[in-house]
C-alpha cells in the first residue's frame, strides 16, 4: 500500500493535545522533521482543544486522556475523554488518536465510544505514532497490542463478562441512584454528605466504568437495571 506522502501530495495537519509542554515540545521537534506532516495547533486542557480545532479543523489530534477541562484547572482522568467527543462532535473530518499512559479498560473503552480512531500508550515507538498519523489520514485505525487484544477479548467473549455493577464502589452506586433521580451535584454532595468535588470524581468513573457517556446514559442504565427507589 501506498504511503500518505505517495498517494496524497497535501501535508497531513496535526493538533498536539497533552497538558505536558515537553511532551509537546518533543511530538513537535519529531513531526516537524517529516515533510508528511504540519503541526497546526497545541493545547494542553479540553477547552483549548475544542478551540485549536474549531479554528484549525486538523487532520488528527493526537490526544492524552489526563487533562484539565479548562487552563488552569486540575488534570482529570476522563479529560481527554469530554475533549475526543467535543471534537468528533464539532469537526467529524477530524480522527483522534490516543496517546497515552494509562491502559485500564474503562479508559480505553470510553475513549473508543467518544470516537477515538486509535489508541497507543506512550511507550509506543515513535515510528508508530507515525504510523498511526499516517493511517488516521487515511480513516484507518492503530491499537497498541495490549489494547487490541483486550478490545478483542470484550468482542468475542460478551457473555463471560460479569454484571458492569460488580465494578462500582459502594459510593458510585449510591450516586448513580441519585443521578438516575435527576438530581444535580450540589444536591447529590448534600444528600451523601460529601463535597461536589467528590461527586464529580464519582460521576467520572462511574460513567467510564459503566462504558456510558453520560448522565442521562447512567440514569437509564440505572433504571433499567433496577436499582432505583421510587
Amino acid at each position: 500500500m501506498m504511503s500518505q506522502s505517495q498517494s496524497n501530495p497535501e501535508r497531513i495537519t496535526v493538533t498536539l493535545v497533552d497538558d505536558h509542554d515537553v511532551v509537546r515540545k518533543g511530538l513537535r521537534f519529531y513531526l516537524n522533521a517529516r515533510p508528511e506532516i504540519e503541526i497546526v495547533g497545541e493545547a494542553g486542557d479540553a477547552h483549548s482543544a475544542l478551540q485549536a480545532v474549531l479554528e484549525q479543523v486538523p487532520d488528527v489530534v493526537l490526544m492524552d486522556l489526563v487533562l484539565p477541562l479548562k487552563p488552569g484547572t486540575e488534570p482529570v482522568e476522563q479529560g481527554g475523554i469530554q475533549a475526543t467527543r467535543l471534537i468528533r462532535q464539532a469537526s467529524p473530518h477530524t480522527q483522534v488518536v490516543v496517546l497515552t499512559s494509562f491502559a485500564q479498560d474503562e479508559l480505553i473503552f470510553a475513549a473508543i465510544k467518544a470516537g477515538a480512531l486509535s489508541y497507543l500508550l506512550k511507550d509506543a515507538d515513535a515510528g508508530t505514532v507515525l504510523e498511526a498519523i499516517f493511517a488516521a489520514g487515511r480513516g484507518e485505525p492503530i491499537l497498541h497490542p495490549r489494547i487490541a487484544q483486550r478490545l478483542m477479548a470484550e468482542v468475542s467473549a460478551p457473555s463471560q463478562r460479569q454484571d458492569p455493577l460488580a465494578d462500582l464502589t459502594e459510593r458510585e452506586v449510591e450516586v448513580l441512584q441519585q443521578v438516575a433521580q435527576g438530581r444535580s451535584n450540589a444536591e447529590i454532595a448534600q444528600a451523601l454528605s460529601i463535597t461536589e468535588r467528590t461527586v464529580k470524581a464519582h460521576v467520572s468513573n462511574l460513567l467510564g466504568k459503566l462504558h456510558l457517556s453520560d448522565r442521562t446514559q447512567a440514569a437509564v442504565f440505572a433504571w433499567r437495571k433496577g436499582i432505583v427507589e421510587n
